[in-house]
């Protein structure tokens, strides 16, 4: 090949491109962004839209219907569903994943604009999901100090200072107290003096302003024109007038209350028991996950010594993502560093020459080299997915250069000088290793028709692994040779010596036996040809079958020394119980010692890991960090520990589970479709029910269960219209009575403080004092509530779902202990006992519903990456049948997987999958080398069957080398149970049972189908003398036997 002739002629050169490649990709590596995932675009918008002091019907009906039917005209949507609750409407519109969702989320939100909903409901809010948009960090401020003068200073001196680091994008303060004016109006004054509280509302704002009047010039002078007459003190807003009879003037402090207090508690957050402000730090889109945490680090060290300290405040990290990913990265390079030791041991073993072994062992790091460059031209981060994938190259990356260095050796073992071996051993084996390069590298082109989260993996994983074997394909064809032939001399001595003989003498007779044996198999499967074919055939066949007794799920969880407890109460459960019964809770939880922190969030529950968390009161969050290096199963049996000790709390429903990366929805959603609500209950229990007794199934939660109490006002039409009333106007006036409105604000330097106006908690605090509330009708006079409605207490929905805009019941839980295969086929079996009739259906979604696409898609993915590789080969061989012979090798590494998933107990995941995938690519690699020689032998003058035999023995060692090292470098990673071990080990051990057994069987069974598919070719001595350079009768010896050939 010319490149390799060129690299041959000009060192200088290529040693300098090599430099410059090597400079380039250190300084893209310290460029290079790290972040827990990488670019996740989940197909999924979410619509929040609040109408304070709404039922779940009333939601229903006015909020999340409409905007049902405004969504479902969108391209690309493919399933709507809503969640109705109390003054709370929850859309979720999911799309194709083929979707583009910046697009999809500018047309939703022009359809929204268009929509018209009440006036007194929120805004829609169209919320996206992506794990990257998580809080890096979360912070507990505690202090000596009230909560609401931490929360100020938290809002105004530290927000400030955080949100001034660069690459931060927001902190948001959550918890504490917050300001806020009261307007206690006394009812009894106010209908005594006939004032409707909308005049009192309206006459605070009329009286709250500063407006322009223009500008007013003078001679040569203008001046700006402007009233200034917003509030300045408390004491200014009650001498405010309200009305005048007479000559008395009304003010606002004659007939309420006027006081500066808090809002309503809706949420309390404690650290440690601790009562505590919430800061939650989120980076730009961006920026370097571990740069900004780190930038934060060092900034709190300047906040806690000039505003927390002087304050006696201090800070508590909750959460820290960096933490993770900084573990996580130094386990991979751990491991990678590890298995590429290994992987140059095991060539200074075979080459037993310290200059060709330190001549391969350069590829890798000059590969990885060169790919950080290629992935900073790519805008792939440094995540926990680009770098298994550089984990899982580091054994490849010296491939090429095996085969390449093992051929000019042959040449130099035949005395020729280390110009033209270098030349004549390369050329020889450039066109397979550039085919064997290309296949692995083919089987990733299917990405870009893989749907679903694995997908959204496997591009950069992809990625990474495509460009490292470039890199090591183009150092191979033109840094080895060059090395070689300017490096080496002409009369080099073995280089093993003294002690390192000694110690690698038992491997050489281990070695020797390994091959002997293997020669004996080799003649045994020539002699017993459909013995073998058929034993083969039936492994593989047994291997299918035995797939059905691995689990199934979508994606590991991943570890992070965390996990969370969601506790929900009976509908209606006041905050203060709430609390009360949280602090029990978290008392129990302090006993076990591995946990390292407590947090809890009272009155607010997270939304499966999507970036907003659902606020009521009946809602509780804990968020348990657990001390250093407790993973995997240590964690899995705390958790199974805490489940059982919050069975001693009946009145709640507890769930525990880790935290999600990678899907928002539950690992178990079952969802029950009608029109009859009654029906719909009625089946979800008994499905419940049928589901509770299954082992393995935990956190089981029904939408049905319980309802939320309400007090219901049922107004007489009649009495109304003889009152000159509707039921909107006197729902309004019982709205602002209880609920209260804000109206206006009360502008304290640059913050803003509510001043909210309603009935002094006195005349609301009881559900009789509801009907002695005054409504003031149409003609001008008050009338009590009681004598125009009748008002009672029912149970009435907590929750409205609906999919596909049909009314649901959807039952979510968690696994524990079992795949998510096996939970939905014992989930199936029971549904399928229950009588829904015509009116139901039952149905599985969330993550199982997920599974099935991305399980599809990958299926489709390795058949279309199969098909390449076979394309690949194809067009280098330039034959049918060859290809064909070499494809034999995929099923042999399919059997190894199965082997290694039922040893270990591996489940079939996304993970495992595209392992097969990158399999597909790499098993095929010592066949094409193996067949292509079988080839050149032939085309020489060799018959078929010592063409075969030879090119095996001559083969032999090249094949051993270079799966030893793919194999032993990925050990480390295989048994690497640190952080983001889950996503690791699995990928590891397919790609290692694999190839160990694809390896075996391809030294065996090709030799033997080429024998049996490929024809006879007619060859002379003479042909056969002039190409191999020696007698006919010349046999080749085992690797390690130092017998020599003499030339003729």
């Amino acid at each position: 090949m010319k490149i390799v002739k060129f690299s041959i002629n000009r060192p200088v050169t290529i040693f300098m491109f090599t430099v410059a490649a090597i400079i380039f990709g250190f300084i893209s590596y310290t460029k290079l962004n790290l972040n827990l995932l990488p670019k996740i675009s989940y197909p999924t918008l979410t619509i929040l839209t609040e109408y304070p002091g709404t039922a779940p019907s009333e939601i229903e009906n006015i909020i999340s219907k409409p905007i049902e039917e405004t969504c479902g005209v969108v391209d690309n949507v493919v399933r709507i569903s809503s969640v109705s609750r109390a003054e709370l409407s929850e859309i979720t519109v999911e799309f194709a994943w083929h979707t583009n969702m910046d697009f999809a989320t500018l047309k939703l939100r022009e359809k929204l604009d268009l929509l018209r909903l009440p006036r007194d409901a929120t805004k829609p809010v169209i919320l996206r999901y992506d794990p990257n948009q998580e809080p890096i960090m979360r912070l507990g401020l505690t202090g000596d100090a009230d909560l609401a003068r931490i929360r100020f200073i938290a809002e105004r001196e530290v927000k400030q200072a955080l949100e001034s680091i660069e690459g931060v994008a927001a902190c948001s303060i959550s918890g504490g107290l917050e300001d806020e004016i009261h307007i206690d109006i006394d009812e009894q004054k106010i209908s005594l003096l006939n004032i409707p509280i909308t005049t009192v509302t309206n006459r605070l704002a009329q009286e709250n302003v500063n407006l322009s009047a223009g500008i007013l010039k003078q001679k040569d002078s203008q001046f700006l024109v402007r009233t200034v007459n917003q509030f300045k003190t408390v004491e200014e807003i009650k001498d405010i007038i309200i009305e005048k009879r007479g000559d008395v003037q009304l003010t606002l402090g004659s007939i309420a209350d006027v006081y500066r207090g808090h809002k309503e508690r809706k949420v309390i957050s404690r650290i440690n028991g601790r009562e505590c402000i919430e800061a939650a730090i989120y980076r730009a889109a961006d920026a370097n996950t571990v740069a900004v945490a780190n930038a934060v680090t060092d900034k709190l060290k300047v906040v806690q010594a000039n505003i927390l300290k002087p304050r006696n405040m201090d800070y508590l990290i909750i959460t820290n993502q960096s933490k993770f990913i900084k573990n996580t990265i130094k386990k991979v390079k751990q491991t990678a560093l590890i298995g590429g030791v290994l992987a140059i041991l095991v060539l200074l073993y075979f080459l037993k020459n310290f200059r060709s072994t330190l001549i391969i062992g350069a590829t890798i790091p000059i590969s990885v080299v060169i790919t950080f460059f290629l992935m900073y031209s790519s805008n792939i981060s440094l995540n926990i997915i680009s770098l298994g994938g550089l984990a899982l190259g580091i054994g490849m990356l010296v491939d090429n250069s095996i085969v390449v260095l093992e051929s000019i050796q042959r040449y130099r073992e035949k005395g020729t000088d280390s110009y033209k071996a270098a030349l004549q051993g390369t050329s020889e084996v450039a066109g397979a290793v550039t085919a064997s390069t290309f296949t692995t590298v083919a089987v990733f082109f299917p990405i870009v028709f893989v749907e679903g989260i694995a997908g959204q993996l496997f591009k950069d994983m992809a990625l990474t692994v495509t460009y490292s074997l470039l890199a090591s394909l183009a150092v191979s064809l033109t840094l080895v040779p060059m090395l070689n032939a300017t490096l080496r001399r002409e009369n080099s001595k073995e280089w093993l010596t003294g002690w390192l003989k000694v110690l690698f003498k038992p491997l050489d007779k281990i070695y020797s036996q390994f091959y002997l044996s293997y020669k004996k198999i080799q003649d045994f499967s020539f002699g017993h040809k459909k013995i073998i074919f058929i034993t083969v055939i039936v492994l593989f066949f047994t291997a299918i079958f035995m797939t059905r007794f691995m689990g199934k799920e979508l994606i590991p969880v991943i570890s992070q020394g965390e996990f969370l407890i969601n506790v929900e109460f009976q509908p209606g459960t006041a905050l203060k119980e709430n609390t009360a019964i949280i602090t029990d809770i978290s008392e129990v939880l302090k006993k076990h010692k591995e946990i390292e922190s407590i947090y809890e969030l009272i009155g607010k529950g997270s939304r499966g890991g999507i970036s907003f968390q659902e606020e009521r009161e009946n809602l509780s969050e804990f968020t348990l960090r657990l001390k250093p290096g407790i993973l995997g199963k240590k964690e899995d049996r705390i958790m199974d520990l805490v489940r059982a000790d919050l069975e001693k709390f009946p009145t709640t429903k507890v769930k525990v589970y880790k935290p999600r990366l990678f899907s928002f929805k539950a690992p178990l959603e079952v969802v029950v479709l009608g029109n009859d609500l009654e029906m719909i209950k009625q089946v979800s229990d008994e499905l419940l029910e049928k589901i509770r007794g299954v082992d393995g199934i935990t956190d089981l939660k029904s939408s049905m269960e319980e309802g939320y109490p309400e007090i219901q006002i049922i107004f007489n039409r009649a009495l109304l219209a003889s009152q000159n009333m509707t039921i909107n106007s006197v729902g309004v006036q019982i709205r602002n009575k209880i609920e209260g409105d804000v109206a206006t604000r009360f502008i304290e330097s640059d913050r803003e403080v509510d001043i909210r106006v309603r009935l002094s908690e006195g005349f609301r605090d009881r559900v009789d004092k509801i009907g002695r509330i005054n409504i003031r009708n149409g003609l001008g006079m008050m009338v009590p509530l009681k004598a125009l409605a009748e008002i009672r207490i029912k149970e009435g929905p907590a929750e409205i779902r609906r999919i596909l805009q049909q009314k649901s019941a959807v039952i979510t839980g968690n696994i524990s202990g079992i795949s998510l295969d096996t939970a939905k086929e014992k989930v199936m079996a029971a549904a399928a006992s229950i009588d829904c009739g015509p009116e139901c259906s039952i149905y599985l979604a969330g993550q199982s519903m997920e599974q099935d696409v991305a399980f599809s898609s990958m299926i489709f993915a390795i058949f279309l990456a199969v098909f390449l590789v076979y394309l690949v080969m194809a067009s280098q061989f330039e034959s049918f049948i060859k290809p064909f012979i070499i494809m034999f090798t995929i099923p042999f590494g399919i059997i190894g997987v199965v082997i290694v998933g039922l040893v270990f107990s591996m489940s079939i995941n996304v993970i495992v999958l595209i392992g097969l995938i990158i399999l597909s690519g790499i098993i095929v690699n010592n066949a094409i080398v193996l067949v292509d020689y079988i080839g050149k032998l032939e085309k020489q003058g060799m018959s078929k069957m010592e063409a075969i035999k030879t090119a095996a023995q001559v083969r032999w060692r090249p094949i051993i080398m270079t799966s030893i090292t793919t194999v032993l470098a990925l050990v480390p990673m295989a048994l690497d149970f640190n952080e983001g071990f889950e996503i690791r080990i699995p990928l590891a051990l397919t790609l290692i049972g694999g190839l160990v057994f694809g390896t075996f069987l391809t030294l065996i069974f090709i030799p033997l189908v080429y024998s049996m598919v490929v024809r006879e070719t007619k060859v002379t001595e003479e042909k056969q003398s002039r190409f191999l350079g020696f007698p006919k009768s010349f046999k080749m010896t085992p690797p390690l036997d130092k017998a020599k050939a003499k030339k003729p």
